[in-house]
C-alpha cells in the first residue's frame, strides 16, 4: 500500500508533442500529457516565447491537459507555424517536454499543363517525368494508364527514387498515349493525377542494336551519401543499353555485402538498408553489365548520428542527508553537448551552489535536504538534432516495502532473460539481503543483481527453474518467486528457396515446434514479404496464409523474401526463404540482317527476357515468298549464348526469318519478322533426283523423276532438259525440254534399254552435268512356259517340283517370278474308301503357289491330302501378266495317316456293360484296315487318367461298334479311338463314359400349392435309368383323377385346373403300389356355389337367365359348326399321327450315325380337360423302350440325357423302361422352361 506521503509526486511527461506538416487547420494538434500530485499546470512556448493557446479563440484547450487542437476558420493557418515546447509543473518541480517543430502549407494542387508527346526511335532510352507539386513531405508516385492499372515494369522499365520512368530502351509496344503520373501525398489526403504523356515508338532500320551500358541515373562517375544512423537508405542505379543491362552490387570496403543488413530491390536497381548504422559506412559500387560491356557508379556513404541515449538519469526518492549522483551519457556524431536545466531552468542561468558540482553528463548533489526536490532536465544536441529526458530528485523520509506481489510467476523460453522483480520502495532507498542460496546464485556469470534490486537470469536454460526469494535488509519485509524455463519455439520446417513458373502457385511452409505450455492461445504465424506484413485478401486470393504460405498465380512481382515469424505468448522466432518467379523467354526482338551478299547473310537479334531461366537455344526459322509462302521453314539452331548467325541463301528467293527462345520452361512466341531480303537468280546448281523409267505399255519408254522444288529454281523460266538413247550405242542424244515428269517417247521396242539423263535448266543457264541412268522401254507378257517339269513326292502331304527357267528373251520383261496351279482330282481309288455320313472326298480342290524371283527353279508344295490325284501347269509372270500354261503333269500322293473318327457315342445295356458306337475318320487318307481302340479307368470326367491302359484292336474297317462286358459301375472309363492305313494309326477320338445304374421312383418331393394348380418336384439322381409313375388325386367330392405317365428324370411337374381353396389328397403310384401320400389345400376363397342356401342359384332370376342367354349362344355356335363342315372339309389322317409325335422324338437319318435323341410318348393333339376324367399329360413322360437304352454324349464325353427306343404297346409301361440323365450334368426342367411343357395346358399349345 502506498502510504498517503506518496501521493505528492514532481510532474512527469507521458505524452510529448510531435514534429508534422499540417495542410488545413483540423490538421493541428499538439499534444502534452502529464502526471503528477498535486496535478501538474501546462504552459506553452513557442519559438522562445510564451504561448497561451486558451487567449486564441480557434484553439480548443483541456483543463486537465496541455494537448491543444485549432478548430477550424477563417484565417490562414501559417501563424500556427513554428518550434514548440510543453511545460508542466506542480509545487514539487517543473517537467518540460521535447521540442516539436509544426510546419503549414496549402493543400497540393496541379497547376495547368499541356500535354506532352514523345517521340523515341526503337531502342533508345527514355525518360518521363513527372514533377508533382513539391511539399515538405514527398509524394508516393505511381504509374499507372487510363483504367488505373499499373504500368507494368522490369528491368526494362523502371520508376526511380525521383519518380521518373525509365526505360533502358524502349521497344514497339511501349507506344501508348496514356502514361499517367499519380502523386499520393499521404498526410495531406491527396491524390493528384498529372496529364497524360504519350510516348511514340518508331522502328528505324539504321539503329544500332548493341550497345554498351550507361547509367541514366546517377550521373557521373562517384556519388557522395551522408546518412543518418537508424535511418533506411537506398542506393539507385538506372542503367540503359541493348540488351537490357543487368545490375549487381558489391562492397568496396572489405569487398563483402551483407545480406542480412541489405537488399536489393526494383530488379536489382536499387539497394536498400533498412536501418542503417556506423558499421555500414563505407564504398559501394554497382555494375551494369550486358554482352556489349559494363559501367560502374561509385558512392560514398558516411553515417552520421542525431544523439541517443547511452544512459539516462532515473527519477528516485532520497532520504535526507543523502548524496545524489545523475549519470546522463548520450553518443551522437557529431558527439552531442550535454547541458542540464532545473525546472526547466537552465543550471547556468542560476546561483551557484556549492553541493551540487557538474561534470560533462554527470550531476552531483550532496546531503540533501527536502527543499532540492526538484525536476532536472539533461538535453543532449548536435547539428542533428536534439534529445531531452527529465528526471526527478524526491527527497523524503518513508518506512521501507516491497511493492512487488509474492509469489509472483515468471515464464521464459530458453536463451530469454529472465528479470524477477524485487521493487521496493523507502526512504532511504531499502537494501537487498542476499541469502547464502542467492549468493550461491549470483556466483554464475549469467545471473546478476540489477540496481533497483531485481534479479537477471540471463539465456536462461531449464536448470535455472525454481523458486527464488528476496529480502529487504534489517527487516522481516520478504517475498518469494518462481520461475519456469520452457523450450524456446523453433522453426523445423523453415520456407525454401523456391522456383516457381509463372501464373502456376507456390508454397512456403513453415512449421514450428512449440512447447505445450505455450499451445493456449495458439501461437500465431505471420509472413513479410521484404519486411511487409502480408494479408488475406478477399477478392484475388493472392495469398493464404496459416502454418503454410501458398501464392496463387504467380507473378513477377511476387519474387522477393518472404519471412514467417511463429508469435507465442513468449517468444517469437523466424525463418525467411525466397521466391523466384521462372517462365518461358519473351520472344527475341530486333533482328538485323547484315552482311547481305548472294549466297549468305547474318541474322542477329536481342533475346527476350528469360524470366529467370537461361536461355538454352534459338531456333532460326525462314519463310521464301515466292515458293513457300505462308510455311515457316526450319534453317538452324544455335545455342542461347549466340545471337547472331551466318545463313546460306539460295538463289532467286525472297526470304524472311524469324528466331524462337527455349529454356527449360519451353518456347517463346516467335519473335517478328525480319525485313524481306532478295537474292539475285543464278543458273540451276542441282539436278532432279530418282530419274527412272515407269514405262507400262509395249513399245513406250516412259521417264520420270522426282520433280524439284521451286526453291531450288535459282531463276525464271526453269524446265527439265530430258536425254535418252539406245543403251550399248554411241549414238547422239535426243533430246527434249520440258516442264514437269514424266516425259514419253514412243516406238521405243518391246522392254528394250535405254541410257537417260535429265538435267536442270532456266533462263541464266544449265545445272550441272546429271548422273547417267539405265532404263527399259514397257514390257510385254512372257512367251513361254517353263520346260521339264519334274515333280517327286516326299511324303503324303509334300512334293518337290523341279523346272527348267524360260529364256530371258520369251520373258518380254523383268522376270518376277513362276506361279504353280495345282489341282485335286480325287482321292486314287473310289472303289477302296468306305464313306459314311456323307463325307464325301473333296473333287477339285485347286489353288496357287506364287513362287517369287526370276532364279528360282524348284519349290516344296506342303498341305496336299494323302492318297490323292493331282494335276499341276505352271507359267512364268512379269510386271504385265503371266504367259502361257505349261502342258499338265498329273501325280499320285502316298497313303498317310488317317485322322480321327467322326464320332463316338455309348449305350449303356446293363450297369456292366457299354456299347460304343463310332463313324469312320472324315479323312481316311488311305484304305483303312482297322480300328484301334484304348481304355482305362478314370476317377471322374475331371480328373486325369491314371489306371492300367487296355488295348483292343478291330481288324475289320467295316466293323462300327463293340460291346464291353465286365466294367465297373461305380467308376468311369477313358476311351480312346483311332482309325488305320498301312501307314499306321490315325489321331485318336477321346471320350469318357461310365454305365447307367437301376433307379426307382423319386423321393423327397416338394410340394407348393397355388390358387388352381400344385407345383411337385423333386432331384433326379445321376447316372439313374429312367422310371414312370402317376399321381392319383382324391377331392371332396369323393372322386379319384389319375395323372397322365411321369418320368422322374424331369424333376418338375404341375397338376393344373383345381379349384381355389380346396382340400386333395395326393397318392403316387408305381407299379400300381403307393409310394408316397400328401393332404394339400389350394390358395384362394372357396367355391360360392357352396356358401349358397337352399336352391342355390336354380332359385335366383339373374341366374336362370344368364343360363338362357348361355345356350343360345352355345346353339348359334352349332349351327355354324355344321354349316362349314357340310361345306366339304377336309382331315388329314396323317397330320394327325405325325402331330402325335412330338418333333424332339422323331426318328434320325442314317448319316448322322451315333447321334441319338428321345422317342417321346405319342399323344394326341387335343387332351381331355381336367375336370373330366382324364389324365394330365406330361411332354417328358416315357413309353416303353426295349431292352437297350441308348445313352449320348457330349463331345467332352459327357452325357446328353437323351435316349432312343422303340416302343413297343402304345401306353403299355413296363419296370425295365428306363432313361438316365448325365452323371455330371443331371437335367432339371424348371416351371417356366418354354421347350419342356410340363402340364396339359403346355402339350396342347404345342400341338397348336
Amino acid at each position: 500500500v502506498v502510504p498517503p506521503a506518496l501521493l505528492f509526486l514532481p510532474p512527469v511527461i507521458t505524452a510529448h508533442p510531435e514534429s508534422y506538416t499540417a495542410f488545413t487547420a483540423e490538421d493541428i494538434v499538439l499534444t502534452c500529457e502529464a502526471s503528477g500530485n498535486p496535478p501538474p499546470k501546462f504552459r506553452w512556448v513557442k519559438d522562445g516565447q510564451q504561448f497561451d493557446p486558451a487567449s486564441d479563440p480557434q484553439v480548443l484547450t483541456s483543463e486537465k491537459s496541455g494537448t491543444f487542437s485549432v478548430v477550424s476558420g477563417d484565417g490562414p493557418i501559417s501563424k500556427y507555424m513554428g518550434k514548440y515546447r510543453c511545460y508542466a509543473s506542480n509545487e514539487l518541480g517543473t517537467a518540460i517536454s521535447e521540442e516539436a517543430q509544426l510546419i503549414t502549407e496549402n493543400t497540393p494542387i496541379l497547376t495547368k499543363e499541356k500535354r506532352q508527346r514523345k517521340t523515341v526511335e526503337e531502342g533508345d532510352k527514355a525518360i518521363l517525368n513527372c514533377n508533382p507539386p513539391s511539399s515538405s513531405t514527398p509524394p508516393n508516385i505511381h504509374w499507372m494508364d487510363k483504367n488505373l492499372q499499373h504500368i507494368h515494369q522490369s528491368d526494362r522499365v523502371t520508376k526511380g527514387l525521383d519518380g521518373r520512368l525509365y526505360f533502358s530502351h524502349v521497344i514497339p509496344s511501349d507506344s501508348r498515349d496514356d502514361y499517367i503520373c499519380h502523386a499520393q501525398y499521404v498526410t495531406a489526403r491527396t491524390i493528384l493525377p498529372k496529364e497524360p504523356i504519350q510516348l511514340i515508338v518508331t522502328p528505324s532500320n539504321s539503329v544500332v542494336w548493341h550497345r554498351k551500358p550507361h547509367l541514366l541515373h546517377p550521373t557521373g562517375s562517384e556519388t557522395r551519401v551522408l546518412a543518418l544512423r537508424g535511418q533506411s537508405l537506398v542506393l539507385e542505379c538506372i542503367p540503359k543499353g541493348l540488351p537490357t543491362p543487368s545490375v549487381t552490387w558489391q562492397r568496396l570496403t572489405n569487398g563483402v555485402l551483407s545480406t542480412s543488413r541489405t537488399s536489393t530491390q526494383n530488379f536489382g536497381r536499387w539497394l536498400r538498408f533498412n536501418s542503417i548504422d556506423e558499421s555500414d559506412q563505407g564504398d559501394y559500387e554497382c555494375i551494369a553489365n550486358n554482352s556489349q560491356g559494363t559501367a560502374k557508379h561509385f558512392f560514398t556513404v558516411t553515417v552520421e548520428a542525431a544523439p541517443y541515449w547511452i544512459k539516462k538519469p532515473a527519477s528516485n526518492l532520497y532520504a535526507p542527508g543523502e548524496n545524489v549522483r545523475l549519470e546522463c551519457h548520450a553518443e551522437g556524431i557529431p558527439t552531442p553537448t550535454i547541458t542540464w536545466s532545473l525546472n526547466g531552468n537552465p543550471l547556468s542561468g542560476l546561483d551557484p551552489e556549492p553541493r551540487r558540482t557538474v561534470h560533462g553528463g554527470t550531476l552531483r548533489l550532496g546531503d540533501v535536504t527536502k527543499s532540492d526536490t526538484a525536476v532536472y532536465q539533461c538535453e543532449a544536441s548536435n547539428k542533428h538534432g536534439i534529445i531531452l529526458v527529465n528526471t526527478y530528485i524526491h527527497v523524503i523520509e518513508l518506512p521501507p516495502q516491497i511493492l512487488t506481489r509474492d509469489m509472483k510467476v515468471y515464464r521464459v523460453t530458453q536463451g530469454q532473460t529472465a528479470v524477477l522483480d524485487c521493487e521496493t520502495f523507502g526512504s532511504p532507498r531499502p537494501k537487498i539481503q542476499n541469502s547464502d542460496t542467492l549468493e550461491l546464485v549470483l556466483s554464475h556469470a549469467w545471473v546478476s543483481q540489477l540496481v533497483n534490486g531485481s534479479l537477471q537470469i540471463s539465456n536462461a536454460s531449464p536448470k535455472d527453474s525454481g523458486s527464488y526469494m528476496c529480502s529487504v535488509f534489517d527487516s522481516n519485509l520478504s517475498i518469494a518467486a518462481s520461475l519456469d524455463v520452457l523450450n524456446r519455439t523453433v522453426i523445423i520446417s523453415p520456407p525454401e528457396h523456391k522456383r516457381v513458373q509463372r501464373g502456376k502457385s507456390v508454397t512456403l511452409t513453415c512449421d514450428a515446434l512449440v512447447d505445450d505450455e505455450l499451445r493456449n492461445p495458439p501461437p500465431q504465424t505471420l509472413w513479410r514479404k521484404d519486411g511487409q506484413k502480408l494479408h488475406e485478401s478477399s477478392f484475388d486470393d493472392k495469398y493464404t496464409l496459416g502454418s503454410s504460405l501458398i501464392v496463387a498465380n504467380a507473378q513477377s512481382e511476387d519474387e522477393g523474401l518472404y519471412t514467417c515469424e511463429v508469435i507465442t505468448e513468449l517468444d517469437m522466432t523466424n525463418a525467411s526463404g525466397s521466391i523466384t518467379v521462372v517462365d518461358r523467354p519473351d520472344p527475341p526482338f530486333n533482328l538485323t540482317l547484315t552482311n547481305k551478299q548472294s549466297r549468305s547473310l547474318t541474322l542477329s537479334w536481342i533475346p527476350g527476357n528469360d524470366h529467370n531461366s537461361p536461355i538454352n537455344e534459338f531456333v532460326v526459322e525462314y519463310e521464301e515468298l515466292r515458293s513457300r509462302k505462308g510455311h515457316w521453314q526450319f534453317l538452324l539452331n544455335s545455342s542461347g549464348d549466340i545471337q547472331q548467325v551466318k545463313i546460306p541463301l539460295q538463289p532467286f528467293c525472297n526470304y524472311t526469318f524469324r528466331v524462337t527462345a527455349f529454356n527449360e520452361f519451353g518456347r517463346s512466341e516467335p519473335s517478328n519478322p525480319s525485313e524481306t531480303y532478295r537474292t539475285p537468280p543464278a543458273a540451276p546448281d542441282r539436278n532432279p533426283e530418282d530419274v527412272r523409267t515407269i514405262s507400262t505399255e509395249p513399245g513406250v519408254l516412259t521417264i520420270a523423276w522426282k520433280e524439284m522444288d521451286k526453291y531450288y529454281f535459282n531463276g525464271p523460266g526453269y524446265q527439265y532438259k530430258v536425254m535418252w538413247r539406245a543403251a550399248g550405242h554411241r549414238s547422239h542424244w535426243n533430246q527434249s525440254a520440258v516442264s514437269s515428269s514424266p516425259f514419253v517417247v514412243r516406238e521405243a521396242g518391246t522392254f528394250q534399254p535405254f541410257e537417260i539423263k535429265v538435267k536442270a535448266v532456266n533462263q541464266l543457264g544449265e545445272g550441272p552435268d546429271p548422273i547417267l541412268v539405265t532404263g527399259h522401254s514397257g514390257e510385254d507378257r512372257p512367251l513361254m512356259a517353263p520346260q521339264n517339269i519334274a515333280i517327286t513326292p516326299v511324303n503324303g502331304s509334300v512334293v518337290q517340283v523341279k523346272w527348267v527357267p524360260v529364256s530371258r528373251d520369251s520373258v518380254q520383261g523383268h522376270l518376277l517370278g513362276y506361279k504353280i496351279y495345282l489341282r485335286r482330282l480325287g482321292p486314287q481309288d473310289m472303289r477302296g474308301i468306305r464313306v459314311q455320313g456323307g463325307h464325301e472326298s473333296d473333287n477339285g480342290d485347286s489353288w496357287v503357289v506364287d513362287v517369287s524371283g526370276s532364279n528360282q527353279v524348284e519349290e516344296v508344295l506342303e498341305g496336299l491330302r494323302p492318297y490323292s490325284k493331282y494335276e499341276l501347269k505352271m507359267t512364268a509372270y512379269n510386271s504385265k501378266g503371266e504367259g502361257p500354261f505349261s502342258g499338265p503333269h498329273e501325280f499320285d500322293t502316298p497313303e498317310g495317316v488317317p485322322g480321327a473318327p467322326a464320332s463316338l457315342t455309348f449305350d449303356s445295356p446293363s450297369e456292366t456293360s457299354l456299347t460304343l458306337h463310332w463313324s469312320p475318320p472324315r479323312d481316311p487318307n488311305g484304305k483303312l484296315i482297322g480300328y484301334l481302340l484304348h481304355y482305362q479307368e478314370s476317377k471322374s470326367l475331371l480328373e486325369s487318367n491314371n489306371g492300367l491302359m487296355k488295348v483292343l484292336r478291330i481288324n475289320d474297317p467295316d466293323v462300327y461298334h463293340i460291346t464291353l462286358d465286365n466294367l465297373d459301375p461305380k467308376i468311369f472309363y477313358a476311351f480312346y479311338l483311332s482309325a488305320s492305313t498301312s501307314t499306321g494309326p490315325g489321331e485318336s477320338i477321346v471320350r469318357t463314359a461310365a454305365t447307367l445304374l437301376d433307379g426307382g421312383p423319386p423321393s423327397n418331393i416338394t410340394v407348393t400349392a397355388g390358387e388352381t394348380n400344385v407345383n411337385l418336384s423333386w432331384v433326379a439322381g445321376e447316372r439313374y435309368r429312367n422310371v414312370v409313375f402317376y399321381i392319383m388325386y382324391l377331392n371332396k367330392n369323393g372322386r379319384w383323377e389319375m395323372s397322365e405317365m411321369i418320368n422322374s428324370t424331369q424333376s418338375f411337374y404341375q397338376l393344373q385346373g383345381l379349384q381355389s381353396g380346396s382340400q386333395y389328397r395326393l397318392s403316387f403310384l408305381f407299379n400300381n403300389s403307393t409310394f408316397w401320400e400328401k393332404e394339400i389345400k389350394t390358395e384362394g376363397p372357396s367355391n360360392a356355389l357352396e356358401n349358397l342356401g337352399p336352391g342355390g342359384f336354380a332359385t335366383q332370376g339373374w341366374f336362370i337367365g344368364l343360363i338362357s342367354a348361355i345356350v343360345l349362344l352355345l346353339l348359334v355356335l352349332l349351327i355354324l359348326c355344321f354349316i362349314k363342315r357340310s361345306k366339304g372339309g377336309k382331315y388329314s389322317v396323317k397330320d394327325k399321327e405325325e402331330g402325335q409325335v412330338d418333333s424332339e422324338a422323331r426318328p434320325m437319318k442314317d448319316d448322322a450315325f451315333g447321334e441319338y435323341s428321345d422317342n417321346e410318348e405319342k399323344r394326341s393333339v387335343s387332351q381331355p380337360s381336367l375336370g373330366v376324367e382324364s389324365k394330365l399329360g406330361s411332354d417328358d413322360s416315357l413309353a416303353g423302350y426295349g431292352d437297350s437304352v441308348d445313352i449320348q454324349f457330349n463331345e467332352d464325353g459327357s452325357f446328353i440325357g437323351q435316349y432312343s427306343g422303340h416302343r413297343d404297346v402304345p401306353g403299355a409301361v413296363g419296370h425295365d423302361s428306363s432313361g438316365a440323365t448325365s452323371p455330371v450334368n443331371p437335367m432339371i426342367m424348371p416351371p417356366s422352361y418354354p421347350g419342356v411343357p410340363n402340364s396339359v395346358t403346355g402339350i396342347l399349345n404345342r400341338g397348336n
